[in-house]
C-alpha cells in the first residue's frame, strides 16, 4: 500500500468486496462506530449494497464481478444520500445554502471516507488531520459527513434544526457550538488563512518535536475554498505566506464553480486562479470530471499533495447545485427547493418513496469503517509517544506539557519588575522588555508583526525565525499581510497545541485584519495583539497612521480585551491579562511616545482589575471633589493635572481604567468605590474617540478626546494643539468645578 493510503486503496476495495466488509449500520442509530457484532453479516451486507445499486440502475444487474465497478457504485450511491440530505435539511428550515453541499459532496466524501485521519470519539486528538471549510456559508457538508462518521456532536436530529436557536448546526460552523468544527469560519478567505496558521502549527511543532526514530506530530491540513474567497485579498496574503514557508502538508481545493450570489464570476472575476496559485509557488492539480471520475481526486488528494516540498491547489471543476435544476446557476447557492424541484431529485436519483433525512443503512457503515482506522491510529500514535517517552524524556515532557494547553508553573515569575529609575521609554519598549521575558518560559510563544517588529518591538531575541529552512523558530516575519497575520494567528491558537500566538502592527492598521479579529472572539482563540503607536501620539506620520476611532471599534467586540497601560508597571499587568487568557483575544495598546516607568501610584496588581485609583488625597470617609479617568500616556497627565490642582487644595481622586472590559467585570461594590455614583464631576482623558466615554463620567463629566482626525507634527505640538497637556486638564477640571459651584449657588 503506497504510504499515506490506507482503506481507499484498490487492494483493500477488492478485500472488501470479496469479504463483505464493512458490514451494515441500522437507521435507528445513526453516529456511532458499530460493533461488527452489531452489524449485518458480510453476505447480508453486500446483498443490501447489490439491491440498493440495482434500484439505482433501474432494475439493471450490475457488473458484480468487477470490483473497482462495484464500489464506484457505492461511492455514487453514498454521495447521492449526502446530496438527498441536504435538501431535506434545507427544506426543513427553509433557510440555508445548499449549492456547495450539493456541488462539493463528492469532495467531502472522499475526504471523510476514504483520506483524513481523525477519531470521531475524540475529537481533540492531537495527530489528526485537521479540515476547514473557508466557504463556510456550505456547512451542511461538514454536518452531513461528520454525522455518518460517527461523531456525536451532529446526531440526524441536529440536520433537522439546521439554522435554529440552540441547535449545534448553525448557519456558518462554529468551533465552539459542534465537536469536529476546528475554526468559525463564514466571512470568505478568512479559512484559508486559518489553514494556513494549522499547517504552520503542524510543521513547526514537527520541528521542534520529531526525531529520526520518533514521529509525534505528522498530521494534514485540508480546506475547501470558493471563488467568493479567491476574490478576498486575505486568501492571496495568507496564500503567498503558505508557498514561501513550503508548507506541503496543506491542501487546498477550489470549488471552481463560477457562481457567486450576484451570478456568473464573469461579472466581476476573469482571473486564472490556479496560474495564481501556481505563480505564488504551489503545486496545482485540476480534476475536471469529478461527476464521473471521483478516482481522479481521490488520487491527486492521496498520492499527489504533500508529496514534495510545495503546498497544494487543487482545482475541482465543479457545478453548484449539483442534481437541482437550478444547478450551474447563482439561484442554487441559497434558499429552498420548490416541490417540483425536489420531485425531479427524487427521481433523477431513483430516490422515490423515501421520508426526508433518510439513510441507507449501508452508508453509515462506508463511514463509519474508515473512521475506525482513525481510532487504530490514534492507538498506534499514543504506542509511539510512549515509545519517544522511553528515548526522549525530556522532549516527551515538554511536549505533553505543551500540547496540554497549560500554563508552566510560576510563569508570571518571569514578568518583570520595573524599579523606581527604569529608563523612561515608549510603553512599547516596556512591552519589548516582558515579551523577551516571558518568551524563555512560554514555550508556547510565537508569532511577530506584519513587517514592523523593530518598531513594534515584537521580537523575541534569544529565538530565530520560522521559515521553510528553520520552522522550529518561533518570530514569524508576515511581511505587509496584516488581515492574513491575524486569521493564520487564529489557525495557530486553534490547533489547540498549546501555541500562544502574538500578531503585532500599528493600531491603526488594526482596521485591515477587524474581520479576523472578530472572529478571534467569536471562537475564542487566545491571540495576543500588540497595536502600537496608538494615538495622535505618534506624531509626524499625520493623520493617516494616527489612530482615533479603532480604540472604540475594538473595545466594542464582545470577548475582545483592550488594555491600554500607561507604564512598565502596567505593560507588566497586561502581559499577565492577555497571557492567561488561553481561550480569549487580548490587544495591548501601547505608545509610541515615552512615558516615565512609574507613574504616580500604578500597579500591576491593579491592572488585573480593569481600573483602579492611582492616587488619591481626599479622606478615608469622604469624596473626592473631582475624578480625573485616564488611559494609556494621558494616566501620566492626569497625574501631574491632580498635582496641581492639589496644591490650590482640591480634593483629587486619579483613576486609571486600562481595560473597560476587566473593569466592568467587577463586582459592583468595587466599581462604586472606584468611581463613587455620588461624585458627578468627572473627567476622562484618553487620545482617541470620544465614543464609550459617556458611561464612565456619567451626564454631567466631561469627555476630553480626539473629535476629528490627527494631523502631522511632533507629537509634544500635536497634543497641545487638541489639549492633551496637564494644563489643559487642569484648566477643564477648575471650569467643571467652578460650574457645578455656580449650580449648587443657583
Amino acid at each position: 500500500m503506497p504510504h499515506g493510503a490506507r482503506a481507499d486503496s484498490q487492494s483493500l476495495q477488492d478485500e472488501q468486496v470479496k469479504t463483505g466488509q464493512p458490514g451494515t449500520q441500522k437507521q435507528s442509530v445513526p453516529s456511532k462506530i458499530v460493533d461488527r457484532k452489531e452489524s449485518s453479516t458480510p453476505k447480508e451486507h453486500m446483498k443490501a449494497w447489490k439491491e440498493e445499486i440495482t434500484s439505482m440502475l433501474g432494475g439493471k444487474e450490475g457488473n458484480w464481478e468487477d470490483s473497482k465497478w462495484f464500489q464506484s457504485q457505492i461511492d455514487k450511491r453514498c454521495v447521492d444520500n449526502m446530496r438527498m440530505l441536504t435538501v431535506d435539511a434545507v427544506n426543513t428550515a427553509k433557510a440555508g445554502h445548499p449549492g456547495l453541499p450539493l456541488g462539493m459532496a463528492e469532495v467531502g466524501y472522499v475526504l471523510w471516507r476514504y483520506v483524513m485521519k481523525f477519531n470521531p470519539k475524540n475529537p481533540n486528538w492531537f495527530n489528526r488531520d485537521r479540515f476547514v471549510l473557508s466557504a463556510g456559508h456550505g456547512c451542511l457538508l461538514q454536518y452531513i459527513t461528520l454525522h455518518l462518521s460517527g461523531y456525536d456532536s451532529v446526531q440526524i436530529e441536529d440536520l433537522k434544526r439546521l439554522c435554529q436557536i440552540g441547535s449545534r448546526t448553525p448557519g456558518h460552523p462554529e468551533n465552539v457550538t459542534t465537536d469536529g468544527i476546528e475554526v468559525t469560519t463564514g466571512p470568505l478567505g478568512q479559512g484559508v488563512a486559518n489553514a494556513v496558521g494549522l499547517a504552520l502549527a503542524e510543521k513547526h511543532l514537527a520541528a521542534r518535536f520529531n526525531k529520526h526514530d520518533g514521529k509525534i506530530v505528522d498530521h494534514r491540513t485540508f480546506c475547501i475554498m470558493g471563488d467568493g474567497c479567491a476574490m478576498e485579498g486575505i486568501t492571496n496574503e495568507a496564500a503567498s505566506l503558505a508557498a514561501h514557508w513550503k508548507l506541503n502538508k496543506l491542501t487546498v481545493i477550489y470549488d471552481d464553480n463560477h457562481n457567486t450570489i450576484d451570478g456568473d464570476t464573469s461579472l466581476a472575476f476573469s482571473e486564472d486562479v490556479g496560474a495564481r496559485f501556481e505563480a505564488l509557488g504551489w503545486n496545482r492539480v485540476v480534476i475536471d470530471n469529478i461527476y464521473h471520475d471521483i478516482d481522479s481526486f481521490k488520487e491527486a488528494v492521496l498520492n499527489f499533495a504533500g508529496k514534495s516540498d510545495k503546498p497544494t491547489f487543487i482545482q475541482v471543476k465543479s457545478r453548484i447545485g449539483r442534481e437541482s435544476v437550478k444547478e450551474n446557476t447563482a439561484k442554487a447557492h441559497h434558499g429552498t427547493f420548490d416541490e417540483d424541484d425536489v420531485k425531479h431529485m427524487h427521481k433523477n436519483l431513483k430516490w422515490e418513496n423515501r421520508e426526508p433525512f433518510y439513510v441507507i443503512p449501508q452508508v453509515y457503515e462506508e463511514f463509519t469503517d474508515h473512521a475506525k482506522h482513525g481510532i487504530s491510529e490514534e492507538e498506534e500514535w499514543n504506542e509511539a509517544l510512549e515509545d519517544y517517552s522511553k528515548k526522549y524524556p525530556e522532549e516527551a515532557r515538554n511536549f505533553k506539557e505543551l500540547i496540554s494547553g497549560e500554563l508552566p508553573k510560576d510563569w508570571e515569575k518571569a514578568i518583570p519588575h520595573f524599579p523606581e529609575d527604569e529608563k523612561i521609554d515608549a510603553t512599547r519598549g516596556y512591552s519589548e522588555t516582558c515579551l523577551n521575558a516571558v518568551a524563555k518560559v512560554l514555550p508556547g510563544l510565537i508569532g511577530g508583526s506584519a513587517d514592523l517588529a523593530s518598531s513594534n518591538k515584537v521580537y523575541m531575541k534569544d529565538f530565530p525565525d520560522f521559515s521553510a529552512e528553520t520552522p522550529e523558530g518561533r518570530n514569524i516575519r508576515y511581511g505587509i499581510r496584516e488581515h492574513a497575520m491575524a486569521g493564520i494567528s487564529n489557525g495557530l491558537a486553534l490547533h489547540n497545541s498549546g501555541l500562544i500566538p502574538i500578531a503585532a502592527t500599528f493600531l491603526i492598521f488594526s482596521d485591515y485584519m477587524k474581520n479576523s479579529m472578530r472572529l478571534s472572539a467569536l471562537s475564542e482563540a487566545g491571540v495576543i495583539y500588540i497595536l502600537t503607536h496608538d494615538s495622535i501620539g505618534l506624531g509626524e506620520d499625520g493623520p493617516t497612521h494616527q489612530p482615533v476611532e479603532q480604540l472604540a471599534g475594538l473595545r466594542a467586540i464582545p470577548g475582545m480585551y483592550v488594555l491600554r497601560p500607561a507604564d512598565a508597571k502596567e505593560v507588566a499587568g497586561a502581559y499577565k491579562v492577555a497571557i492567561s487568557r488561553r481561550h480569549a483575544p487580548t490587544v495591548l495598546s501601547l505608545s509610541r511616545q515615552k512615558v516615565a516607568a512609574n507613574v504616580g501610584g500604578t500597579s500591576a496588581e491593579g491592572v488585573l482589575k480593569g481600573g483602579y485609583v492611582v492616587s488619591d488625597n481626599t479622606d478615608e470617609n469622604s469624596l473626592p471633589e473631582l475624578i480625573l479617568i485616564g488611559t494609556g500616556t494621558e494616566l501620566a497627565l492626569c497625574e501631574k493635572s491632580a498635582e496641581t490642582l492639589r496644591q490650590e487644595g482640591k480634593k483629587v481622586r486619579v483613576v486609571s481604567l486600562v481595560c473597560w472590559q476587566l473593569f466592568d467585570q467587577q463586582p459592583e461594590e468595587y466599581r462604586e468605590k472606584i468611581l463613587p455614583s455620588a461624585m458627578e464631576k468627572r473627567i476622562s482623558v484618553e487620545a482617541g474617540s470620544p465614543f464609550g466615554w459617556r458611561e464612565y463620567v456619567g451626564s454631567k463629566g466631561k469627555i476630553l478626546a480626539v473629535y476629528t482626525f490627527g494631523c502631522s507634527g511632533a507629537y509634544t505640538k500635536v497634543f497641545e494643539k487638541y489639549g492633551f497637556t496637564a494644563e489643559n486638564i487642569t484648566d477643564v477640571a477648575q471650569k467643571l468645578l467652578t460650574e457645578t459651584e455656580t449650580r449648587n449657588q443657583n
